[in-house]
């Protein structure tokens, strides 16, 4: 325990030590003006997080290739959120506190970002987050401002060459499991890249997709070895209740967690290749967590084993249009012995498998669609999916999405000091936490959660 503590600590001083030089560092307010290329040289889309290989090469070295030139502003910037949701039925009681049971206009998110180089081989990618659906307040913290931070991403980067091997290499400090990945075929960073905060959404999902988002830090090394193989290893520990909630998470989450015992490894492997005008990679994911469920250690604890299988492919000639795909798989191994002993698991041993597929298709890096399945399934207990009529986990449906991003090219107005995102997604769901019809035992059914989401979503 002294070992694991003392890296917590030594983890938090390097990040608080980081944030502390970030202000002093002369940077500039964006990537885009940092390097001097349009948004659309790192983003498929001219903006939002999916990535052109110029892009994940940016991120993997660090956030710190320049033009440079002398730069007299921090690399500071903002985000706005903003959206309409409809459901194809009211949710009695409203969709969230304060909201209507259906038409729902929100303010999503407000975001501050510190994003750009701090030295010539440390950079940075951090988030602070005002949510408007989920705030519900706090006393201390950045919550006392409606705040709390977000997605987060130091990284220490260099290059060397070892005989004929062309290596770059280095370390991520991050606060979220697969923040710091360079594929968009992960979860934080996969599609759909927004969608709405007032719809219901199934109930089951495997650690590595957010179950420990922003709770804890973790520390990884990385290697590139000669652009083709891709390899990480690191860990993450969970935060204290006090640094949450210094951190803005907000009570109820915190008291609704099931901390982390110890260490939770993590590993990334991947192959990638760019061919002319494609490129394709394929890799695997893998996560292992010991937790307290509920935050009770009475009985020990669960262990959850993410074991995941993704691949990218693009298409991108310079030309007008522009093709990509994303296929992910994620198989967990749960096993539940303190769940199950505690009374709040039917069975010691369960498992959830997690498959989504996307495609889409962007002109001129200005207009774009893109869409795909998704299919969540695994074995039935009536204990952890009390929710559901049928005690399953099992939900599939697709998400289809067009999109406008009229900024962010190199013949855009002002294309270093803003973007916009305006989209129109739909959600189908043929079935919804086990069942296509009454899944709830009150008679709602699958169909009732399709949901329409329009967004407009800002960044300057």
């Amino acid at each position: 325990m002294k070992r694991e503590s003392g890296l917590l600590i030594a983890s938090l001083s390097v990040f608080s030590a980081v944030l502390l030089l970030s202000s002093r560092a002369d940077a500039v307010p964006s990537f885009a003006r940092q390097t001097g290329v349009s948004c659309a040289a790192c983003h498929v889309t001219a903006f939002g997080p999916a990535l052109t290989s110029f892009g994940r090469d940016f991120k993997m070295k660090g956030y710190t290739m320049s033009n440079g030139a002398p730069q007299k502003l921090p690399p500071v910037s903002a985000m706005v959120l903003g959206s309409f949701s409809h459901t194809k039925a009211d949710q009695d009681g409203g969709a969230a506190p304060s909201f209507n049971d259906n038409d729902n206009v929100a303010l999503d998110e407000v975001s501050l970002f510190y994003a750009g180089r701090i030295t010539d081989k440390i950079g940075m990618f951090g988030q602070v987050t005002y949510d408007g659906v989920e705030h519900q307040g706090m006393n201390d913290g950045l919550e006392h401002f409606g705040m709390s931070w977000d997605n987060v991403d130091v990284r220490f980067a260099d290059t060397a060459t070892i005989g004929k091997t062309d290596l770059v290499y280095g370390l991520s400090l991050n606060n979220s499991p697969t923040v710091q990945d360079l594929w968009n075929s992960t979860p934080i960073w996969g599609f759909p890249y927004v969608s709405s905060a007032l719809s219901p959404t199934p109930a089951a999902a495997p650690i590595l997709e957010g179950s420990f988002a922003d709770q804890v830090v973790g520390l990884s090394a990385y290697a590139m070895f000669n652009n083709l193989l891709y390899a990480e290893a690191g860990a993450y520990k969970m935060l204290s209740t006090k640094w949450q909630r210094n951190f803005g998470v907000s009570s109820d989450a915190v008291a609704g967690e099931s901390p982390i015992n110890g260490l939770a490894p993590y590993g990334r492997v991947m192959l990638q290749h760019d061919f002319g005008s494609h490129y394709a990679s394929v890799g695997m994911i893998g996560m292992s967590a010991e937790t307290e469920p509920g935050g009770d250690s009475s009985a020990g604890t669960d262990r959850y084993t993410d074991i995941g299988w993704d691949a990218t492919y693009q298409f991108n000639n310079n030309s007008a249009n522009i093709f990509t795909a994303n296929l992910s798989f994620i198989h967990e191994k749960q096993e539940l012995d303190a769940s199950h002993a505690l009374g709040d698991a039917s069975s010691s041993s369960n498992s959830l498998d997690t498959f989504r597929a996307n495609a889409g298709w962007v002109y001129q890096q200005t207009y774009a669609l893109s869409g795909g399945p998704f299919i969540i399934s695994g074995d039935s207990d009536s204990l952890v999916y009390a929710d559901s009529r049928t005690g399953s986990p099992d939900s599939q449906g697709y998400i289809i999405q067009a999109e406008y991003i009229p900024f962010g090219k190199d013949a855009s107005f002002s294309s270093s000091w803003k973007n916009l995102r305006l989209g129109l997604q739909y959600t189908y769901y043929s079935k919804f936490d086990g069942s296509s019809d009454n899944y709830d035992g009150s008679g709602r059914s699958a169909e009732d959660n399709n949901t329409l989401y329009a967004f407009a979503w800002l960044s300057f």
